[in-house]
């Protein structure tokens, strides 16, 4: 292979992080040679690891840290071996991503036992959600052809609801369960949180900061654990814009602009909890409670550089984990939109009206006859089922380590670097679809909002209307190197990689008859 054909140059990162060129234009028998998956050439010659293409010097560095522990194509991962008998804990199992990962690791390893910790009064009562709520659901429907008649046996043996609330004290368990629990646990998954945008300030900040804390506390007692993953999202990067990395969160951070950081907007995580006593204390009336925590949280999240409170108390839920940790592996999953399945276990089954779904529904009823914003302005979407498959990946290559120290690993599982959409074509499929399926329009017309000038209504649509335009790209280069230590087999079981996503099918076969058929005529 000459360098000439090669797009970009070789390039050399020993320890100091010096950049040179590589220094040979034929590498054909020089040194040991590694093709990736993603394309990239690997070369090992005189002691120095070469790449073609780093995206950025800190991706060929990790890439030199993590070339040891990757796995040939054949070998892969690990990941059926890996989680062969390993007992899990998974919090949020009700919810959209909580299901696909229950559904995804029954059907595919053969793990000891789930632990499904599940907001109820008591264990009955527990039980009565796991059925009802997840293996009566649709998305299981696969799974339950699979195992015929022993289905519900099966089920019975591997999930075990345990009646809990992660907002409060030990998880609201009973002592028998935490025994249980703590003894058994090797994986756990912190897949709970409270999404509404713009809610209650103490309610996010117990749901999404606190009830993380408890959990790694609770951790940190149990006897045999590998890691703990965290599901976060990839907006508490707040308000900045460009290439956001895969980086732990600094506790007193803020999500400002970097041009616009000053001392005065760094984030005190105990003067919040002091806001929200005071705003409490001086609140009459339950009514006047909740205008003013509300009120509260949008201001908080718009002075630290966040566009809503929920991605402000994400945050400070990483920051908080990364703060208390110790010795906990600690791996960091950020997602970015969450959408319907691509394929797996089948394509379009969603739950929840998510966060673009309300405008393609509006689109189809003929209530939306036209949309403020940047036509060219990337969308970040991703299909649950890969933000599923990346979390069990990422879970057994961060678990497969042995690393001196234990890590704290973040991987956006996101798609506006690699697969990037544009608004004008999101509209175009869905005008595609609804042109040749249309739905019944509605009667409804929703109250107008009048502007005397186009100032004000920018200023408007930009801060007031779901915290604003976004405008950053998420790097994936952990993902990425995923995919890379991912064999064939793996990649088709587990897939991962958004650069496969065909957008005009996913929306016009798959999501928006999806939608239909789960959110619209309510098949859950």
């Amino acid at each position: 292979m000459l360098l000439s054909n090669i797009k970009f140059p070789l390039a050399k990162f020993p320890k100091t992080s010096d950049y040179n060129h590589f220094p040979f234009s034929n590498i054909n028998g020089v040194g040991n040679k590694k093709v990736l998956s993603s394309g990239k050439v690997k070369v090992l010659y005189d002691g120095y690891t070469y790449f073609n293409s780093p995206s950025h010097p800190l991706e060929a560095e990790l890439h030199l840290q993590d070339y040891n522990a990757a796995s040939d194509d054949e070998a892969g991962i690990g990941i059926l071996p890996f989680f062969h008998g390993k007992n899990i804990l998974l919090t949020g199992a009700t919810g959209l991503l909580g299901k696909v990962l229950v559904e995804k690791i029954l059907r595919s390893m053969s793990v000891g036992k789930i632990y499904l910790l599940i907001k109820a009064k008591d264990k009955e009562a527990a039980y009565t959600r796991l059925t009802n709520e997840i293996t009566n659901s649709d998305l299981f429907k696969v799974l339950k052809e699979e195992l015929g008649d022993s289905y519900e046996a099966i089920t019975r043996e591997k999930l075990i609801p345990i009646a809990g609330n992660i907002c409060e004290p030990n998880l609201g368990m009973d002592s028998e369960s935490i025994a249980r629990v703590r003894k058994d646990v090797d994986v756990i998954i912190q897949s709970a949180a409270s999404t509404i945008l713009n809610d209650r300030y103490d309610l996010l900040v117990d749901a999404n900061m606190s009830a993380p804390q408890r959990l790694m506390r609770f951790a940190k007692t149990c006897n045999n654990l590998t890691l703990l993953a965290h599901i976060s999202t990839a907006y508490v990067s707040g308000k900045r814009d460009g290439l956001i990395m895969e980086r732990p969160l600094i506790m007193g951070g803020n999500g400002r602009k970097e041009e616009h950081c000053d001392e005065s907007a760094l984030l005190d995580i105990v003067e919040e909890n002091n806001l929200i006593l005071k705003s409490s204390s001086s609140s009459s009336t339950e009514h006047d409670l909740t205008k003013n925590l509300k009120r509260l949280a949008q201001d908080r999240a718009t002075l630290f550089g966040w566009h809503n409170s929920y991605h402000m108390t994400k945050a400070m839920g990483e920051m908080a984990l990364g703060e208390i940790r110790g010795d906990v592996p600690l791996l960091i999953i950020r997602p970015t939109v969450i959408e319907s399945t691509y394929k797996d276990p089948f394509p379009g089954w969603i739950q929840g009206n998510r966060m673009f779904d309300p405008v393609i529904m509006a689109y189809g009823k003929g209530q939306l006859p036209g949309f403020f914003g940047d036509s060219q302005v990337i969308m970040d979407i991703i299909p649950v089922d890969m933000v599923a498959n990346t979390t069990i990946a990422a879970i057994a290559k961060e678990g497969n380590m042995h690393w001196p120290q234990p890590q704290l690993r973040v991987y956006h599982v996101a798609s506006s670097a690699t697969n990037p959409l544009l608004y004008s074509d999101f509209f175009e499929y869905l005008f595609h679809y609804f042109n040749s399926s249309p739905l019944i329009p509605s009667q409804e017309i929703s109250r107008i909002i009048y502007f005397d000038n186009f100032q004000d209504f920018s200023e408007y649509t930009r801060n007031t209307i779901n915290g604003g335009f976004f405008s950053a790209r998420f790097d994936t280069g952990n993902t990425d190197r995923l995919i890379d230590a991912m064999s064939k087999e793996e990649r088709l079981s587990f897939e991962v990689d958004a650069r496969n996503i065909e957008w005009k099918k996913y929306f016009e076969e798959i999501h928006i008859p999806g939608l239909i058929k789960h959110i619209i005529n309510g098949t859950m």
